[in-house]
């Protein structure tokens, strides 16, 4: 399974339930790398979309806690085992976790690619993806140059578990 985020320097990902700030290029990356692809997601990241509405083109599957929750056009399961099971049916390399921490953090442990776009600057935020500079189980396997979007700087990464 691959996960996939846009952190800032602090490892931040969101205030609000918001992303911290909308990059054009984070956001064609992500649609390139998803197309087509299975998203998992927990509820409150798929009612931050526009409408709340499941990602066009993609198989969406959002986890949570609440059994009477149903969306449109998604797969929803409450556990991670049922998670599990449900993403046995696609290959591994085509399911990405998209968020947000809580699921982040629950499904890393599944997921052997990380795609991270590094933002060069710390916003003021109340979720965070867990440091994987800090994890010796992790190691960054491919970057990009530099690029900058106004004034912010970032960078596209891949982690790739050891």
């Amino acid at each position: 399974m691959n996960v996939i985020v846009a952190v800032d320097k602090n490892w931040a990902i969101g205030k609000d339930n918001r992303l911290l700030v909308s990059i054009p290029a984070d956001m064609k990356m992500f649609r390139q790398e998803t197309m087509g692809k299975v998203v998992v997601m927990g509820r409150k990241t798929l009612e931050s979309f526009p409408n709340g509405m499941p990602l066009k083109n993609r198989t969406n599957i959002v986890l949570t806690g609440n059994r009477e929750y149903k969306v449109k056009d998604a797969i929803v399961v409450h556990t991670i085992e049922e998670l599990l099971e449900e993403v046995k049916k696609y290959p591994a390399d085509e399911v990405y976790c998209i968020g947000g921490d809580s699921v982040y953090k629950q499904l890393l442990p599944y997921c052997d690619v990380a795609h991270v776009t590094k933002i060069d600057f710390a916003y003021e935020a109340d979720s965070f993806f867990p440091n994987l500079d800090q994890d010796p189980q992790w190691s960054v396997t491919a970057s990009s140059e530099e690029q900058t979007y106004f004034d912010l700087e970032y960078q596209f990464l891949k982690y790739e578990r050891k």
